[in-house]
């Protein structure tokens, strides 16, 4: 009995040891000077790889081991804090800016080299740390361009200027729903650097925010919304917001899914910001997905090949073991594999259904065809078979931004850039609905402006969706998809009538009539905006049309959704170095985004706020101010 005893104390000393000596987690918040929450905030454990990045809601929960002692908690341009573990379950943290005194920068490529008294402290990928530099701020990475190192690509963007009214009084566009843009831009300045010039697409950027439009009524999926007030940036123009909102539908009243998950598993996709983070990805998609859905998964790298044959979703062990057994290597054959993911499409189609492609890569395509040219012409042909495509891009270095955005644009889709973990559920978990449901496709925006009100007119974004006139009313011509619940958000920037403001023009015409001065009327009509679109299964478009009055309201009475939209254009006229930025200022985009930012239940204007803090301190770094 007594032996009995004793080995049952040693046991529970064992035990308790073994509990001692178990890992824990530890939660907390990040927040910011004026106390928003902080998203994208590294924190790792000091002196180990170990570690995540804080939520759109500032916190964040890490797992730590009985020996590790020190929190670090850094964040591009803010002072880095380090917090004692201890005994600690709950640490709370507050980051204050800090911008280095450097006495030359220079610029290169995607990123900036950093010169300090004349010596060169860069390194390639590195945190720039010497001898004189603060140990408690945390510099902005040197990304030093080189061909070899990064090979990103992007397609020119060319910002079109002011039209003149009485000789071009249509803007005819398609809509755009893709945000990839704006969660790239997000990349590079997280990662220490502004980003090139033509990744600042501006209507992508408007349409990564969720906008409080009312909701659709009568035959239509979705209904157009206007405000008109001044130009925060120009005080001689002013700004219109024209904002659309599709319909928004419970998940249960939603057709069946015909989804093929069409994976890069090339040598490129082995860094975990890619390979593993899609079947992250995916897993959280599988668990969106109802038992009458169905997935296929075609994987492509020298070959490609079916690793899983159509089963449906209430058969989820299985898909996620197959999503669980895929490995990177070898090349990337993409036209290869674009057309055995429509034929798997094709020959699980489901009349009435969504039948989709989901296509993860980072679009490094190096084996067949391969080239832009390729790729539109293939998902040209193809889509007429009625399967849509959803593309997901990730990566860095290689990225292929150029070709995912023709792919989904010619191919019936949505483009999104998946850079973490919370982006990913944002895109497949939090938009399900809008990523991969279709209410409207080939949808087009005609507006015709009143030379009575207005002298003339500039969009901002939309370079690569601009159409011709006359292909507003031409059903072959090819326009954007509206999902369930998606909002589309468009500004233009106006010269009221009778403003003395230079625009350009054209000689006077030889042969035929020259367009007559019209006389401002401040009570005309300001616009008729006229949408067309086609329902998903349809070859036939519909047309409605919402004649504006146009009232202009003084900006500090406008809606939240109109200040904090122009505070995002605001953005990125200012990360473009846009010839209209005029008096545009980091400044007055601050002041207006965090006067806008509302209620941010996901927190993401709260994200885009830190993000021009961030890109703020990057511009004075590159300028040595």
């Amino acid at each position: 009995m007594k032996k009995i005893i004793v080995n049952f104390v040693l046991l529970l000393v064992f035990s308790c040891s073994l509990s001692l000596a178990q890992n824990r987690v530890v939660s907390g918040l990040v927040i910011d000077e004026t106390g928003q929450p902080m998203p994208g905030v590294s924190v790792f454990v000091k002196g180990t790889s170990q570690g995540v990045v804080s939520g759109h809601d500032g916190t964040f929960s890490i797992e730590v081991r009985p020996g590790d002692q020190v929190l670090v908690f850094a964040f591009i341009g803010y002072q880095t804090h380090e917090a004692e573990i201890g005994n600690r379950r709950q640490i709370n943290v507050q980051l204050f800016p800090a911008i280095a005194s450097l006495e030359e920068v220079v610029v290169t490529g995607y990123g900036t080299t950093l010169r300090r008294r004349g010596r060169d402290a860069s390194r390639v990928g590195a945190i720039v740390v010497d001898a004189e530099m603060s140990p408690n701020v945390m510099y902005a990475p040197v990304m030093v361009h080189d061909p070899g190192f990064n090979t990103e690509s992007y397609s020119t963007v060319h910002e079109t200027g002011f039209k003149d009214t009485r000789l071009n009084p249509l803007s005819t566009f398609s809509i755009d729903v893709d945000n990839a843009s704006y969660s790239n831009i997000r990349r590079f300045i997280n990662g220490g650097s502004l980003p090139p010039q033509d990744a600042v697409r501006i209507e992508e950027m408007l349409n990564y925010f969720a906008y409080s439009y009312p909701e659709p009524e009568g035959e239509h999926p979705f209904g157009i919304h206007t405000e008109l007030s001044q130009c925060p940036w120009n005080p001689q123009t002013q700004l219109l917001h024209v904002g659309l909102q599709a319909r928004n539908i419970d998940k249960s009243e939603l057709p069946p899914s015909n989804l093929v998950f069409l994976i890069d598993v090339s040598g490129s996709m082995r860094p975990a910001n890619r390979l593993p983070l899609v079947k992250t990805a995916m897993n959280m998609l599988v668990e969106e997905l109802r038992p009458t859905d169905k997935v296929s998964i075609v994987v492509y790298a020298g070959q490609t090949r079916v690793v899983l044959e159509s089963t449906p979703a209430r058969h989820k062990q299985r898909i996620l073991d197959a999503i669980a057994s895929l490995q990177a290597a070898g090349g990337t054959a993409g036209g290869q594999a674009l057309r055995m993911a429509y034929e798997v499409a094709e020959r699980n189609f489901i009349e009435g259904g969504n039948n989709r492609i989901i296509l993860c890569t980072d679009g490094d395509f190096n084996l067949g065809e391969s080239s832009n040219a390729a790729m539109e012409r293939l998902v040209e042909r193809e889509r007429q078979k009625g399967v849509f495509i959803t593309v997901l891009g990730f990566g860095m270095g290689n990225y292929k931004d150029d070709r995912l955005e023709i792919i989904a644009n010619k191919g019936n889709g949505n483009y999104a850039y998946i850079d973490n973990i919370q982006e990913a559920r944002k895109v497949l978990v939090s938009e399900f609905a809008g990523t991969l449901f279709t209410l409207a496709k080939d949808v087009k925006l005609q507006i015709e402006f009143n030379p009575a009100r207005v002298q003339a007119y500039r969009l901002i974004g939309y370079e690569n969706r601009r159409l011709n006139n006359e292909d507003f009313n031409d059903d072959t011509k090819d326009a954007g998809e509206m999902g369930a619940g998606h909002s589309v958000t468009a500004l233009y920037e106006i010269i009221p009538a009778g403003a003395s403001v230079p625009i350009p023009g054209v000689d006077p015409l030889r042969y035929q009539s020259n367009p007559e001065p019209v006389h401002p009327n401040a009570s005309a009509e300001l616009l008729t905006v006229k949408a067309r679109y086609k329902a998903p299964d349809s070859d036939r478009s519909v047309m409605f049309d919402l004649p504006v009055r146009g009232r202009v309201v003084p900006l500090h009475r406008t809606s939240a959704d109109f200040r904090f939209a122009a505070a995002v254009a605001e953005f990125g006229l200012l990360l473009r170095h846009s010839p209209y930025k005029a008096q545009a200022s980091w400044e007055s985009i601050l002041e207006r985004a965090l006067a806008a930012k509302g209620e941010d239940h996901e927190g993401y204007r709260a994200e885009f706020i830190n993000l021009v803090r961030t890109a703020q301190n990057l511009e004075r770094l590159s300028s040595g101010k």
